[in-house]
């Protein structure tokens, strides 16, 4: 029989045929949505550019007008300019030429007393004149105005400048220039604001460009400023810092310039208005500082977006209710012959699959058994094959444990084996080495004690071989967890049977976290500094606490280890340059067992930069009782 059915789809057909349906229509609905906004996105930006287009192609044209009406004004004051230079010629004449015996003021009297004068030198600076604020005024400040000056000087006769404000007040006048008749000064005349105000104030470049910025509310404010950076109309502002910054660029890049603040919904630009006039000094030219409020076009632009959201679900929601009955109906035949599956899959095999709808559904059916048939005779199949699979898993598992059984054993007769024949050598190398020293004795003096002496190296060697490989041996036969040890009790009992070295060692009362291996890392560290340092080596053991750990040293003043050696001096085989290297094994050893134990260990020099006084091996070892350990 076939197995029953435990779980069914998360989702009906139906369900699933009405989320094709609206993932069909849906995007296209929303594109055409999309579309939509982002027509009607455009167009309201487009003509909010076209209107501020307008709006500043307006204020630059009024500028214009207002400019060229006022030059005309300014004009009309040149007359009487000109005839009062003959007064100021005349007194320069009478003082020999030289401006500190001109009577200036006397002068100005004769002019009626609303003008003042000015003596300017070849370096554009101001030295004389009849208004205190301006003397010592430096025009090399303003590269433009003093070129303009300098060739009137020099090249020049009389010329007539626009009504400016004066730097140091602000106050308006009327300046007229005239080189000396020498060439060395130039003599300047400025014609006193009251002489001209009631006439000059019909025209007004504030109020022509308020008359345009008034149709378009979205400007929030307009300030214009001259050349100089100084505000001629508009409020001061907070920020005035930042923003006189940009006007300033924008005039020397004559050019528009424009900074958006995103947080205050606003949007400020700066229209150069080049009003430069070769035949005058002074530059007229301004810029016009307009704020235009950005949160209407925002509010503007996010109603249109509700808008836009609000029909696009109203229209999915249609399309929704059309699915869900158009997929229920197409579905109804599937969901028949699903009930009559279940019917059969439940045991009932004489169940008649009953089919409504198209020859695709009767096709399936016959289908479906034919398919109900397969799956009971592979079913049978699969049941045997599991069968067949058991029984021979069952024979390997016999077989591995055999053959691990035997690996065992044979480990074991090794280790036997290894141990008898360490035992035996040492045995036998002890007393080898013994019967060397009694010879040794005898010979001494001897040409053949030396002979006898490198047989005893020979065999010293030979013990430190065994005795490395019985210590790997024990480090492979498994890593249990370290216990307390007395370092202080290691360190001595190592040290004493090195009775023949000088070692100096001031002791320690810390325990740390080791094994009965410990003593091997400081038998091979005092073994190799009495090997390389020679028989006059002094040694050094330290002991150092470094919060939860602690650091040990083995210092030589033996003839240290090259650099180059340093990284590699604990790898295994790794044999030094001199003449009484070992095999290779000592280090490594000392390594296996510090890193066994949770330390580290290093080569490092005993006097710091230094390499030739010898060298100091250093490990770590973790504090027993501490966070280190148990």
């Amino acid at each position: 029989m076939m197995a029953k059915r435990s779980t069914r789809p998360s989702l009906s057909l139906t369900v699933y045929l009405l989320l094709g349906i609206l993932l069909a229509v849906a995007p296209v609905v929303c594109l055409f949505s999309l579309i939509d906004y982002v027509g009607v996105r455009q167009e309201l930006d487009t003509n909010a550019e076209e209107f501020q287009d307008q709006t500043e192609s307006g204020i630059i044209l009024s500028m214009n007008l207002v400019d060229t009406g006022l030059k005309l004004f300014d004009n009309t004051l040149n007359h009487d300019m000109r005839e009062g230079f003959g007064l100021f010629i005349a007194e320069y004449e009478r003082a020999g030429r030289d401006p500190a015996e001109m009577d200036l003021h006397g002068v100005k009297q004769q002019l009626g007393g609303e003008m003042d004068l000015y003596i300017i030198n070849e370096s554009g600076v101001i030295e004389y004149t009849t208004c205190p604020s301006d003397l010592g005024l430096d025009f090399r400040e303003i590269p433009y105005f003093y070129d303009r000056i300098t060739e009137i000087r020099l090249n020049g006769a009389f010329s007539a400048d626009r009504v400016v404000p004066e730097i140091t007040t602000g106050d308006l006048r009327k300046y007229a220039y005239l080189p000396s008749p020498d060439r060395r000064y130039l003599f300047e005349l400025g014609l006193a604001e009251s002489e001209f105000q009631q006439h000059r104030t019909a025209l007004k470049y504030h109020d022509m460009a308020r008359e345009l910025v008034d149709k378009n509310p979205d400007v929030r404010e307009i300030r214009v400023f001259d050349c100089l950076g100084t505000r001629i109309t508009g409020e001061a502002h907070p920020a005035d810092g930042r923003r006189l910054s940009l006007v300033r660029q924008a005039y020397q890049e004559r050019t528009c310039l424009e900074v958006e603040n995103a947080a205050a919904g606003e949007l400020t630009r700066c229209l150069f208005i080049n009003l430069t006039d070769s035949d005058y000094a002074s530059d007229m030219s301004m810029v016009v500082e307009l704020t235009y409020d950005t949160k209407a076009a925002e509010a503007k632009l996010a109603g249109m977006h509700d808008w836009h959201v609000s029909a696009l679900l109203v229209a999915i929601f249609c399309i929704s209710c059309l699915s869900a009955l158009a997929a229920y109906s197409l579905t109804r035949p599937i969901r028949t012959l699903v009930e009559d599956v279940d019917t059969v899959a439940r045991g009932d095999q004489d169940h008649p699959i009953r089919v409504s709808g198209g020859e695709e559904f009767v096709h399936l059916g016959e289908s479906v058994s034919a398919m109900v048939a397969s799956l009971k005779e592979t079913l049978r199949k699969l049941q045997e094959s599991e069968e067949e699979i058991i029984r021979h898993s069952h024979i390997l598992e016999e077989e591995v444990r055999e053959r691990t059984a035997e690996l065992e054993e044979s480990n074991r007769m090794a280790t036997l084996y290894l141990d008898i024949m360490s035992h035996d050598i040492n045995n036998a190398n002890n007393v080898a080495n013994l019967y060397s020293d009694l010879l040794l004795a005898d010979l001494e003096g001897a040409p053949e004690a030396e002979l006898l002496r490198k047989a005893k190296m020979g065999l010293t060697k030979s013990i430190e071989i065994v005795r490395n490989v019985s210590t790997i041996q024990h480090l492979q036969g498994g890593v249990p967890s370290p216990g307390v040890v007395d370092l202080d009790r290691v360190i001595r009992g190592e040290i004493e049977h090195s009775l023949d070295s000088r070692i100096t060692y001031t002791g320690t009362t810390v325990p740390v976290l080791a094994d009965d291996l410990l003593s091997e890392v400081f038998a091979n560290l005092i073994g190799n500094a009495k090997k390389f340092g020679g028989p006059d080596v002094d040694i050094a053991v330290r002991v150092e606490e470094r919060g939860e750990e602690v650091v040990v040293s083995v210092e030589d003043d033996g003839p240290g280890i090259p650099d180059a050696l340093k990284p590699w001096l604990f790898d295994r085989l790794v044999r030094g340059t001199h003449r009484t290297a070992g095999t290779g094994f000592g280090l490594h050893i000392c390594r296996m067992l510090v890193e066994r134990y949770g330390g580290r260990i290093w080569a490092d020099e005993r006097v710091p930069g230094e390499p030739e006084c010898g060298v100091a091996i250093r490990f770590t070892l973790r504090k027993a009782g501490g966070g280190g350990g148990p």
